[in-house]
């Protein structure tokens, strides 16, 4: 056996075993969070990126191996950004053998006139895009929404909602939409970002990087994301232990009176706030 044999081997051998971890990881997040059932229609939006490609890749391999039957089909929006490779998706799609449409709207244009020069594109940028996925999920009958996040952009979140918004708030792994119609699904919510870099560039995956938003400096979630790398390598397990927690809420021992009653009986009996173990759901729904 040659060295590049040897070498291609060993490249093979690393590519199954991330897609392995991948699928199982997936597989895990979707039970656990009920994400696609018997007769679902997905539509799975793709940008382009490594996430979106990744995840098309693996629910095309889960959607062979499932004991229930479900629909795909790949969406991708072309904003009309200057030097988008038009025909990269589609002939990517076609090759792998799965149903596409490519939608066509120009938010390139109205996000550049509409931000003032300095500003971030982010906000108007992915609300357009949001509204017009949707609008086609609906009007097309796809009752799922199948996006690429992944665990870090959730651990992400967390931190920019803290910083920025005072708010203790993420990325929920499944979530009715903003409108009201759309139920929006993230598969990859248990999967490291590292591990589909990983994969995306031992596949060779056609990865189209965003020159809008993505171009622009002085960017609060990269900062974000630098530092959760940091601490990964200076303390390995920390991110682990931060998206747990996300799963581990006691509500009696935070202070959100929407979530817990401080006012009852037997925090005025005992002089604690008792944990129900309801979690937040049971909590939830009582109070409506």
């Amino acid at each position: 056996m040659s060295a590049i044999e040897a070498l291609d081997q060993k490249q093979v051998r690393k590519r199954n075993k991330l897609h392995k971890r991948l699928r199982r990881e997936t597989g895990r997040a979707i039970a656990d969070f009920n994400m696609i059932e018997a007769g679902d229609r997905i539509m799975v939006a793709v940008s382009g990126g490594k996430d979106s490609l990744t995840l098309l890749d693996i629910l095309m391999s889960l959607q062979k191996r499932a004991p229930i039957k479900f629909d795909i089909v790949a969406v991708n929006l072309d904003q009309k950004q200057p030097g988008f490779p038009e025909s990269v998706l589609p002939t990517y799609f076609e090759s792998i053998g799965v149903g596409f449409k490519i939608l066509e709207e120009d938010t390139y244009s109205l996000v550049t006139d509409m931000v003032p020069e300095g500003k971030t594109y982010c906000g108007w940028c992915s609300r357009f895009r949001r509204g017009i996925l949707y609008n086609f999920a609906k009007t097309h009958g796809y009752n799922k929404i199948a996006l690429g996040h992944h665990r870090d952009d959730i651990v992400e979140t967390l931190f920019l909602n803290l910083f920025f918004g005072g708010k203790l708030k993420s990325m929920p792994p499944k979530l009715h939409s903003d409108d009201g119609d759309n139920i929006v699904i993230r598969p990859l919510a248990y999967c490291r970002e590292k591990d589909i870099d990983r994969y995306a560039n031992l596949v060779g995956m056609p990865i189209i990087p965003c020159n809008l938003c993505g171009s622009q400096g002085n960017l609060q979630r990269p900062a974000i994301k630098e530092m959760l790398q940091v601490w990964d390598k200076q303390h390995p397990g920390r991110i682990e232990s931060i998206f747990r927690a996300l799963t581990d809420v006691v509500p009696s021992h935070l202070a959100d009176t929407s979530l817990f009653d401080f006012d009852s009986k037997q925090i005025r009996q005992h002089g604690v706030a008792p944990d129900s173990g309801e979690g937040v759901t049971g909590i939830i729904a009582k109070s409506h």
